[in-house]
């Protein structure tokens, strides 16, 4: 499947945004090269956000087809030990959120695309949007979310300073794009990266 056309006007968005929020967040914000702690543990991710992944790992297969190998490895060994116990559908991968385990599942899962070596993201040009948005201070329905290594001994008026103002188009346009990436692989819902890798 192709990634649509307008994900790369979303990218932009989502980076500008938080881009923004991390120069707010100042010394608060440690977030850096090397620092994993939102690479373990699995998180749902959109049919797009899988869209993109797979063309990154194309294009990376292009460039240096050993470590995009080693990406597939990893995300079929994943597979392989989650599947027993995988919240959803196995085979193709989605994931039901509603189910009361999911909260509990493959908590301490490293993420297939996380370098074990350098500890590096070997699709980072391609991250799913959760990714891309981990460490600045994030409003959602539960509230502001910050990573628990960030903004250690901050008050909520720092914290509050620091919060990701995304575009008013962005929410529109993700999920007109989520509609079409899902339209175009028949599957509509939520997966994981590695079942987005190996599919």
């Amino acid at each position: 499947m192709a990634l649509p056309a307008r994900d790369a006007h979303l990218v932009q968005i989502v980076d500008a945004a938080v881009a923004d929020a991390a120069h707010r967040s100042g010394p608060w914000l440690k977030c850096a090269p090397g620092c994993t702690q939102c690479c373990i543990g699995v998180f749902p991710i959109s049919q797009l956000d899988a869209a993109r992944l797979r063309e990154g790992l194309a294009a990376l297969g292009s460039a240096d087809p050993q470590r995009a190998s080693a990406i597939r490895a990893r995300a079929q060994q994943s597979v392989a030990r989650l599947a027993p116990d995988f919240p959803g559908d196995a085979v193709t991968g989605l994931i039901d959120e509603d189910r009361a385990d999911f909260d509990d599942f493959a908590n301490d899962e490293h993420c297939p695309v996380l370098d074990p070596t350098t500890g590096l993201c070997d699709l980072y040009a391609a991250r799913p949007m959760t990714c891309r948005v981990f460490g600045p201070p994030l409003r959602t329905e539960d509230g502001l979310g910050v990573c628990e290594l960030c903004f250690v001994g901050a008050t909520m008026e720092e914290i509050t300073a620091a919060e990701v103002h995304p575009e008013a188009e962005q929410d529109d346009l993700e999920s007109a794009l989520t509609a079409e990436a899902e339209q175009a692989t028949g599957h509509a819902g939520n997966t994981i990266v590695a079942w987005a890798l190996v599919s």
